[in-house]
């Protein structure tokens, strides 16, 4: 069979549809398959990471990870350890994958974001404990409203980016105080806790079609800003309206963590390197030993465009590694770039590091690739550029570098924007990444650091002042799919 196309230049193309592409059966049990084998990597690699890291007290750093309210941004390994950090995100994939099997859903690109967003915070703020009220809420709301949870499934996914909230309130907003080294529960934390996930399964489900309305699709991450409108008002009804003292900033004692200036840097590189690469070989051999059709991928906008039905899942798959090894490039970069213009050295392979790696992969199987991306990243780069030049006219002191962790976070999450660049070409997708990186580093203390989507709210704001712009000065979208 073969499906007549139009690439960017408005040139037609013609595509044989791989065996793969529209058998939506097949690719669900693909997809299922793909995430239950990225929870057991984790999970093979966490006593590998264990010994690497000289990781002894690994239960006592995975009770630490799990006993804390973990607001962005809580490095898990710094916090625990590298093989608890892994442990950690084995076993809520894991949970994920059991939530998938039981409700049957018909994985799709939608279920597979959702499942990598999950297993990318359980690096910096999401664990096994403060997951569950979340999840438990969705199962609630569908029960109430009579809606088949297997069609919801990925918002029980979603709706985990507010667990910092429920770790707050277990282990230190009822108490008063938190103690890393003594876990303390109050039956008052365990009932807000259990309401609050209630209250989310109720309102999330109503946000996200809104939301999506507002931002028009132009953010991939979509639940990103209905959650973090959400995480804006629990924070300022549960904080500045009761007058509760804010959470002080948790204390990491791990100096011969912080003594490594690029962190797992060794560690890091080689499992992206074998992941990526094993991606690329499985997509190879899935599509008939080649890269046929790759070319037409990369071409797409995506906007609005599920890969997994259009190119098939080997496409995807090689996707993912392609793309994975762009970012992996990217990152390498920023860590030495500091050194090499004297500027503040950021951070390297953090916790928060290895997740975002993860969440920028989130959309490789709808809509996201190297081509639409890069101009995004290009537009981080350009305010990077532009501050540094005005800090030497100026004389003022640079405090940033493209390493920081907040700025790495950042342009994860702006990815989303790529149907700027898909749509309205390089230039526009330069500005989209340049408005959201100067707004990066001020959207957390709206919300106090509670939503783990922050990266999402962020480039649901940024297309938010994008559009009626664009709209106004008449600035028509350049390319288009035929599909």
């Amino acid at each position: 069979m073969k499906t007549d196309v139009k690439n960017d230049t408005g040139v037609e193309a013609v595509i044989e549809d791989s065996p793969y592409a529209h058998n939506a059966e097949r690719t669900s049990r693909t997809i299922k398959l793909y995430a239950f084998f990225i929870s057991l990597v984790f999970l093979a690699v966490s006593p590998l990471a264990a010994w690497y890291s000289g990781e002894s007290e690994f239960f006592e750093s995975l009770r630490r990870i799990l006993t804390s309210p973990s607001e962005l941004v809580t490095d898990y390994f710094a916090l625990g350890g590298l093989g608890s950090a892994f442990f950690n995100a084995a076993v809520c994939g894991l949970a994920c994958n059991f939530i998938i099997f039981i409700s049957r859903v018909k994985a799709n690109a939608t279920t597979l974001a959702g499942y990598l967003l999950v297993i990318a915070h359980c690096f910096y703020g999401l664990n096994f404990i403060n997951m569950w009220p979340p999840f438990f809420g969705v199962l609630v709301y569908c029960g109430v409203m009579k809606k088949p949870f297997r069609e919801n499934v990925h918002i029980s996914f979603f709706s985990t980016a507010l667990a910092p909230f429920v770790g707050d309130m277990l282990f230190r907003y009822s108490i008063g105080t938190f103690n890393a080294d003594q876990t303390r529960v109050t039956v008052e934390g365990i009932i807000m806790a259990a309401l609050f996930g209630l209250a989310v399964g109720f309102v999330v489900p109503a946000l996200l079609p809104g939301t999506t309305k507002m931002h028009r699709g132009y953010n991939m991450y979509k639940a990103g800003l209905a959650i973090g409108i959400l995480g804006i008002f629990i924070y300022a009804f549960m904080y500045r309206t009761l007058g509760v003292a804010e959470p002080a900033k948790i204390i990491i004692e791990n100096p011969r963590y912080y003594a490594m200036p690029y962190a797992y840097r060794g560690f890091m590189n080689c499992f992206f390197a074998l992941f990526f690469a094993a991606n690329i070989a499985v997509g190879f051999f899935m599509n008939g030993r080649s890269f046929k059709d790759y070319g037409n991928l990369i071409k797409s906008t995506g906007y609005g465009t599920d890969f997994t039905d259009r190119f098939g899942m080997p496409l995807c798959f090689i996707n993912i590694g392609v793309y994975g090894f762009c970012i992996l490039a990217y990152l390498n970069i920023v860590f030495v770039l500091p050194t090499l213009l004297g500027l503040p050295v950021g951070d390297g392979f953090t916790g928060a590091t290895v997740g975002v790696t993860f969440a920028a992969l989130t959309f490789a199987a709808d809509g996201q690739h190297p081509r639409n991306v890069y101009p995004i990243a290009l537009g981080y780069t350009l305010l990077f550029t532009l501050t540094y030049l005005i800090c030497i006219l100026s004389k003022f002191e640079m405090t940033w570098s493209l390493s920081t962790q907040s700025y790495m976070n950042g342009l994860a999450f702006a990815t989303g924007l790529c149907p700027f660049a898909g749509k309205y070409g390089v230039k526009v997708g330069v500005l989209a990444g340049f408005v959201c990186a100067i707004i990066c580093t001020s959207t957390a203390a709206m919300h106090g650091g509670f939503v783990l989507y922050n990266g999402g709210f962020t480039a649901g704001l940024t297309a938010l002042f994008l559009l009626p712009v664009l709209d106004f000065y008449k600035v028509k979208p350049k390319y288009d799919d035929d599909v």
